[in-house]
C-alpha cells in the first residue's frame, strides 16, 4: 500500500524547520527558567519570550503587552470565557455565540450557562451564515460578550469578522474570536477588526503543540479578566506557571514566518484547492459545504453523496490521512455540519479535507484519483 497523503493540517501541522531551528537552543544551551530574575540563563529565557511575543503581536496588529501565553487555543478560550463572565457578570450575565462554534467554546459556554448565564447560540444557514440582524436584535442591556470564531474549522466558513466587531462596540459588548483556524492564514487586524479578545495555537501555523496565546486588549476598552490559574504571577498574572520557554520562541517564529509569507501561501492553497474541487466536481459525486460562501484557503469539506457503505472515512484513511470533522471533539455526528441541516446519512459520507504549507500539486492530484477509485 503506498503512503497515506497528509491532508489533515486542520488537524495538527508539521514543526517548520525554520522553526525547530529556533527553538533547539532554548531546550539545551539556553534552558533558563524565564521568572529567574537574577542570573543570565533566565534574562536569556526571558528575551526569547518577550521577542516571540512582539512576533506573536505583530501578526495580529496588537501590542506586545496584549499577549498571554497558554498551553493552547483551549486553555485561551477557556481564560477568556470564564475570565470575562467572573469580572463582568457581576452586573452583566448574557453571552451570544452561534451553534457551529468549536467545542471548546460550546462547552465552556454550556458550563457558564448551568452556574446561571443567560446563552444565547444563533443558527447559522445551509452555508454556515449567521444572520447580523438576528445578531443585533439579540443583544440585550445585559449582554457582556459576543463570542464568534473566525473561520469554522470543519468547513473554513469565514464569519463577518469586522462586522460583528464593529455591532459590539456600537453596543458596548466585548468580542471574543477564536482564530486558531484563521491564524497565519489570512490577514487579522484586532483593532480595524474592533477584537476584543482572540485566541490562537501554535501548531496549527507550523508550531509547537502545547503552546497558544490569548490577545488581551488593552485599552478602548480595556479589558479585565479573573485568572483561571493562580499561583506565580506570571503573565500579568493572568496566567500563572513556569513559562515553555522553547515552545514559546517555536510560536513566535511560527508567526514571524506566517507574516512574511501570508499572501504567497494564501494564493498556493487558494490554488491547490481550486485544482482538488474542481477536479472532483467534475465526477458529479461530490457537494461541497460551503462553497458558495467565503471560506478559509486551506480547507474543503466534502461529502460523497452517492457513497453507499457508511463507512467512508474507514475506506479513505487506508489512502489519505483525512478526518470526519473536528479533530479535537468527542462527536460521531458533527454538530457544524448538522446546524447546516445536512441529514445523518450525509454526514456520515462527508470528509473534511484541509492543506497546507506542504501540500503539492502532485499530492492533490493523486488524492483525488484515490478518492474517486473508492
Amino acid at each position: 500500500m503506498s503512503h497515506p497523503i497528509y491532508l489533515d493540517y486542520a488537524a495538527t501541522t508539521p514543526v517548520d524547520e525554520r522553526v525547530l531551528e529556533a527553538m533547539l537552543p532554548y531546550w539545551k544551551t539556553h534552558f533558563g527558567n524565564a521568572s529567574s530574575k537574577q542570573h543570565a540563563y533566565g534574562w536569556v529565557a526571558a528575551e526569547g519570550v518577550s521577542k516571540a511575543r512582539a512576533e506573536v503581536a505583530a501578526l495580529i496588529g496588537a501590542e506586545d503587552n496584549e499577549i498571554i501565553f497558554t498551553s493552547g487555543a483551549t486553555e485561551a478560550i477557556n481564560l477568556a470565557l470564564r475570565g470575562v463572565a467572573t469580572v463582568y457578570g457581576k452586573t452583566k450575565n448574557h453571552i451570544i455565540s452561534c451553534v457551529t462554534e468549536h467545542r471548546a467554546v460550546l462547552d465552556t459556554l454550556e458550563v457558564l450557562g448551568n452556574s446561571g448565564y443567560e446563552i444565547t447560540l444563533l443558527p447559522v444557514d445551509t452555508q454556515g451564515n449567521i444572520d447580523l440582524k438576528e445578531l443585533e436584535e439579540s443583544i440585550r442591556p445585559e449582554t457582556m460578550l459576543m463570542a464568534f470564531m473566525y473561520g469554522n474549522n470543519e468547513t473554513g466558513v469565514v464569519h463577518p469578522v469586522r462586522e460583528i466587531g464593529k455591532i459590539a462596540r456600537a453596543h458596548g459588548v466585548l468580542f471574543f474570536c477564536d482564530a486558531t483556524q484563521a491564524i497565519g492564514k489570512v490577514d487579522i487586524e484586532v483593532n480595524e477588526d474592533k477584537i476584543d479578545l482572540l485566541a490562537m495555537s501554535a501548531h496549527k501555523m507550523y508550531g509547537p503543540k502545547g503552546v497558544g496565546a490569548l490577545y488581551v486588549r488593552r485599552k478602548q476598552p480595556r479589558v479585565q479578566l479573573m485568572a483561571q490559574l493562580t499561583g506565580g504571577g506570571q503573565e500579568r498574572g493572568l496566567r500563572s506557571g513556569t513559562l515553555n520557554v522553547g515552545g514559546i520562541v517555536g510560536m513566535g517564529a511560527a508567526a514571524r514566518i506566517c507574516k512574511e509569507a501570508m499572501t504567497s501561501e494564501r494564493l498556493h492553497l487558494q490554488s491547490l484547492r481550486s485544482h482538488f474541487e474542481a477536479s472532483l466536481l467534475k465526477s458529479g459525486k461530490v457537494m461541497i459545504q460551503g462553497k458558495d460562501t467565503l471560506r478559509l484557503p486551506h480547507i474543503s469539506n466534502i461529502t460523497m453523496s452517492d457513497y453507499q457503505e457508511g463507512n467512508l472515512l474507514t475506506c479513505v484513511c487506508t489512502s489519505l490521512a483525512v478526518s470526519s470533522g473536528s479533530t479535537c471533539s468527542y462527536e460521531e455526528e458533527s454538530h457544524v455540519l448538522k446546524a447546516m441541516g445536512l441529514s445523518a446519512a450525509h454526514i456520515r459520507n462527508t470528509l473534511r479535507i484541509s492543506i497546507g504549507r506542504m501540500t503539492t500539486r502532485e499530492e492533490v492530484t493523486e488524492a483525488v484519483s484515490r478518492m474517486m477509485g473508492l
